[in-house]
């Protein structure tokens, strides 16, 4: 059990406060976020501390940390603050749902797993993944840092998804299909094969709509 300050205040905040609440040995002290994001003294009750001075109030010796945010910019918000909170001390927990099924799965740090998640034996999952109910990830199949996997999604066995990716709802990729990094899936997309770096992946099967930049605005 872990005393945790969750970092945000807003939709995927307020989730994690739940989840951990409702459905793991946790407990929620306090909310975080950057000092010019205080425009409040407490969220659900408990204190809503700036990033600025949380070490003092809640040191990384006695508190850990969850950083349960979307994906937005393809999950670079949530890898800044991720690194952020890591580069002050504190070690991050992940959340498992009770009701989802890891079977002998590496799990990484500061990982969100929701309700009726499926991952198959031999799968590895990265840092800082998010996993939204009902998804599925194959048997030897490598989810990579910084990456989001929507509701409804299907990661088929022996794939690679590549750090920073956005595998939107009801999307699948087929076996031994590698997603390169930054790849953006879209909704109920059927990807078929391997796919190039920062590229936009849509219909079945899917192609490539075009590429991005792999740089974006944090704030």
């Amino acid at each position: 059990m872990a005393r945790v300050v969750i970092f945000g205040q807003r939709d995927f905040a307020q989730q994690a406060h739940y989840y951990l609440t409702q459905d793991s040995p946790h407990e929620v002290v306090a909310f975080c976020v950057t000092a010019d994001q205080c425009g409040a003294d407490t969220v659900f009750g408990l204190p809503l501390v700036a990033l600025e001075d949380v070490v003092r109030r809640y040191p990384p010796d006695e508190f850990q940390f969850f950083v349960p945010m979307s994906g937005r910019s393809m999950n670079r918000v949530r890898e800044h603050f991720y690194r952020a909170v890591k580069a002050l001390g504190y070690k991050l927990i992940s959340y498992v749902s009770s009701r989802a099924v890891v079977c002998h799965t590496d799990i990484g740090e500061n990982c969100f797993i929701l309700e009726h998640v499926d991952v198959q034996p031999f799968g590895r999952i990265g840092d800082n993944v998010v996993l939204w109910c009902n998804s599925a990830v194959g048997h030897h199949s490598v989810v990579g840092d910084h990456s989001i996997i929507i509701s409804g999604a299907i990661i088929c066995g022996r794939c690679t998804v590549g750090p920073w990716s956005y595998v939107s709802a009801h999307s699948v990729i087929d076996s031994n299909v590698t997603l390169a990094e930054g790849t953006l899936v879209g909704i109920a997309a059927v990807v078929k094969a391997d796919t190039e770096p920062w590229g936009i992946y849509t219909g079945d099967p899917a192609r490539r709509r075009r590429v991005r930049s792999d740089r974006f605005e944090f704030l």
